[in-house]
């Protein structure tokens, strides 16, 4: 029988084939068949009238049709069943009740049902769609149990984007003790939201939430998660992706496109005890783990290597229990797994119960929501701690038993600080009040009055000193600034090659006095890398402010910058894969040096292979700093009417906007990364196919499933495949359009160093628009930007 183009339900002896549909009254949800990516094979899925690409229900996930062949129908004892050509079942609903007058209804909800034509009550469907989740969860979905059956309902991500079938995790709600959500195997936890807390999971990184309320609904015989929109006009869904990922998506309007609200797992510490026990991850600080107090690491060697990492007792012999000891209390974490806990005790009651308890090893509230009602007791190692980003709005306060000794350490720390602070400002003042002195007596003029005190105050009140060389010294060193020394020059000035009389080689950076852009930027240097010391910086070894000489004296790289390597048709050879994988790491940590773990939070503004420098050993040193800027804990992003960098590394926001932030490095990176890979410069780029610039062919490339061939062809003898697109793919993440996006790069590093992470689908590029094709590669725009970088383009090695 003919199905009708406008029919939201089916009767016994209509079919459903490729090509018909049933669209639900409000014309919200679809039902057809489909055949997702470069499949072949035929499947029944619901997707939305409004996006078709969005499959939100699959029927056959494990039995595809191999042809176009397949229908689906009422069969004679009024089930729901997929056949193929020769009639034969396929897929059958599961009801065990034979309803009188069946019928296929697709509701507006998206739910798919089995019914009584004259039974409207949703308690008597016979069968429904929304019992067996895909990898998505609709408004009207339940995530969870039915506690009299043991039936459970949950989601599992498809395999690949071509494959619908289930892949190897699921997302269920864990209710072994307090309720929680989980993604992982059946023998694995792989991420972990915390437990509910009266409002929400209180372990899941979220934004302000004005899209959804999430919803706990616990009654007698289930057991479940949902949520609903504030906003009846909202249309939204949470889904588990191929890569493992839980997502959280708004439908707009006005773009046509699907926006995140969130994603999760949001950084590396989501991942399932992180730290090992009694420890706690923390995404923003140096080290990333952290023992509890009352513990320590057995290995300094081990700290921030999970795999090996173990919090041990200070004091293995000592008994904590009735010995003084008492709480530490830890704001806004995610708190530890396997969980004990008691609806009628309040706060004060659940404290008293842990400390009489000497198995007891932590207490908190369990809602939030509802007062000061409940609590949680942990009797066990704590495990799967993470510390809350100030960013976000969730985590919850808990309270660690401590021996007695770190209590009163504690105090006695807060009294030191308190003494050392009186101390230092004391001093401090008197430093400044001497160098503001002798600054004024030797009269100098303004710039150098500004230098001199920098450096003045730089060597009394830092770890760090940078000597002050005479330039007799420096001029002999260079054979009085030989050009037969000189090895570079870029806008700050000249770079010599020198020798000190110990036999130090250096490299002598020189400010030109024609240069109108070198004073703020020797400043800028000398206050920012004086205080940075770390393998893969460059050291400064001194400077130099006699008359009006302006220079700087940094450690020599016999083997210049990575731009003579990898864009060299015959040096890139010297460049192994695992040399150049060594390179990549390299750069990461240094950059993650920058931004989490020296005493200055730095933007460096200019990465680029020619401000990385090689040493013997082909080990990378991030250089050039006079565009650098120190941020201040709580900046997220600064706005300058200066704009400076280069061309091919500088973000989108950057150029657009002149607003700059730490994911304006990882950009910089992004596109590093992917001309290590290939041998080949950003900007400048020439494809036959486009005219995209080397972002964008990595881009298009990787969509393809042809992402090996970005790789420099001299690599062939030498790549690790899952290397080469671990890197494209981490290249590609960093290089995202939006920084919101782009991964904080304490994650780049762990995702690099981790064969076993699965990593986020990238989205589109910056600049991902195809350019007019011009042999003239430097626009007047694009001049005024470069002679603000700073660049040296080396002959010889510094």
């Amino acid at each position: 029988m003919e199905l009708s183009s406008a029919a939201d339900m089916i009767t016994p002896r209509q079919f459903i084939r490729d090509g018909d549909k049933l669209i639900s009254s409000s014309q919200s949800f679809e039902l057809g068949f489909f055949s997702p990516g470069n499949s072949n094979y035929s499947y029944v899925g619901i997707w939305y009238k409004i996006s078709p690409e969005i499959v939100v229900w699959v029927a056959n996930r494990k039995d595809p049709i191999p042809d176009r062949q397949g229908a689906l129908t009422i069969s004679n004892n009024g089930r729901l069943v997929l056949i193929n050509q020769k009639k034969s079942i396929i897929l059958s609903s599961n009801s065990s009740k034979e309803p009188e007058n069946p019928v296929v209804q697709l509701l507006d909800s998206g739910n798919l049902v089995l019914k009584d034509s004259n039974d409207r009550s949703p308690e008597s469907y016979m069968w429904q769609s929304f019992d067996y989740p895909s990898d998505t969860l609709l408004e009207g979905m339940k995530l969870g149990w039915n506690l009299k059956t043991g039936f459970e309902r949950q989601l599992t991500p498809w395999k690949s984007e071509d494959d619908p079938a289930p892949g190897e995790s699921t997302l269920r709600l864990d209710i072994g003790g307090v309720p929680q959500l989980v993604i992982g195997m059946p023998s694995r936890k792989s991420v972990r939201s915390g437990p509910w807390n009266g409002l929400q999971f209180g372990g899941i990184p979220m934004m302000h939430n004005k899209v959804f309320k999430p919803m706990l609904v616990h009654k007698e015989d289930e057991l479940y998660y949902a949520y609903e929109p504030f906003d009846n006009t909202v249309i939204t869904r949470l889904m588990v992706d191929p890569t493992g990922h839980m997502q959280r998506l708004e439908w707009n309007e006005k773009f046509r496109e699907w926006r995140i609200v969130y994603s999760w797992p949001y950084d590396m510490c989501d991942n399932y005890a992180q730290c090992g026990a009694n420890a706690y991850c923390r995404i923003s600080k140096t080290p990333n783990c952290i023992c509890l107090k009352g513990f320590e690491t057995q290995s300094e060697d081990e700290w921030d290597t999970p795999n090996t990492m173990k919090c041990v007792k200070k004091s293995p012999t000592e008994s904590d229990c009735r010995n003084g000891e008492g709480f530490q209390k830890l704001a806004r974490m995610k708190l530890p797994d396997i969980m004990w806990s008691n609806q009628s005790m309040n706060i004060k009651e659940c404290s008293a119960e842990c400390l009489k308890n000497c198995s007891c090893r932590a207490y908190a509230d369990l809602n939030e929501g509802g007062g000061s009602s409940g609590c949680l007791m942990w009797f066990t190692d704590l495990i799967d701690m993470k510390e809350c980003s100030e960013r976000f709005t969730w985590g919850q306060d808990i309270f660690i038993r401590v021996p007695a000794s770190e209590l009163v350490n504690d105090s006695s720390k807060k009294k030191r600080i308190k003494i050392i602070a009186s101390v230092s400002t004391a001093s401090g003042i008197l430093i400044l009040g001497l160098v503001f002195w002798k600054v004024w007596k030797k009269r100098k003029n303004k710039g150098d009055e500004e230098v001199q005190t920098l450096i003045a105050l730089q060597s009394k009140t830092e770890d760090t000193e940078v000597p002050l060389f005479p330039l007799a010294t420096v001029a002999t060193a260079t054979n009085n600034f030989s050009k037969a020394n000189m090895i570079g020059e870029g806008g700050f000035g000249p770079v010599y090659k020198g020798n000190l009389s110990d036999g130090q080689e250096i490299a002598v950076k020189r400010l030109s006095k024609q240069s109108g852009q070198g004073l703020e930027e020797f400043k800028n240097e000398v206050a920012i890398i004086g205080k940075l010391q770390h393998r893969n910086l460059v050291a400064l070894i001194g400077s130099c402010t006699e008359g009006d000489e302006r220079i700087l004296i940094y450690e020599y790289m016999p083997n210049k910058s990575l731009d003579c390597f990898i864009f060299d048709r015959e040096r890139r050879k010297l460049l192994s894969w695992k040399k150049r994988f060594e390179i990549v790491i390299g750069i990461a940590r240094g950059l993650l040096y920058l931004h989490q773990d020296s005493k200055l939070q730095i933007v460096h503004r200019d990465l680029k292979a020619s401000n990385i420098l090689l040493d013997n050993d082909l080990n990378p040193k991030i250089s050039d700093f006079g565009l650098a800027r120190i941020f201040k804990n709580d900046a997220k992003d600064v706005n300058t009417k200066r704009v400076v960098g280069t061309h091919g590394y500088m973000s989108p926001e950057y150029i657009t906007d002149g607003t700059f932030s730490l994911k304006s490095d990882v950009f910089s990176l992004g596109v590093l990364l992917l001309e290590i890979i290939s041998g080949r410069r950003n900007r400048g780029f020439h494809h036959l196919d486009h005219h995209h610039n080397l972002i964008g062919h990595a881009w298009l490339l990787w969509n393809d499933g042809r992402a090996l061939e970005l790789m420099d062809k001299s690599l062939e003898d030498s790549f690790v495949e899952s290397q080469v697109r671990r890197c494209i793919q981490v290249g590609l993440l960093c290089a995202q359009k939006f920084p919101e996006n782009r991964p904080e790069i304490s994650s780049v590093v762990f995702m690099l160093a981790n064969e076993d992470v699965i990593l986020p689908r990238p989205r589109e590029p910056g600049f991902f628009t195809e350019r007019g094709f011009s042999t003239d590669t430097s626009s007047s725009k694009d001049r005024s930007l470069t002679r603000n970088a700073l660049s040296v383009t080396m002959e010889e090695g510094r």
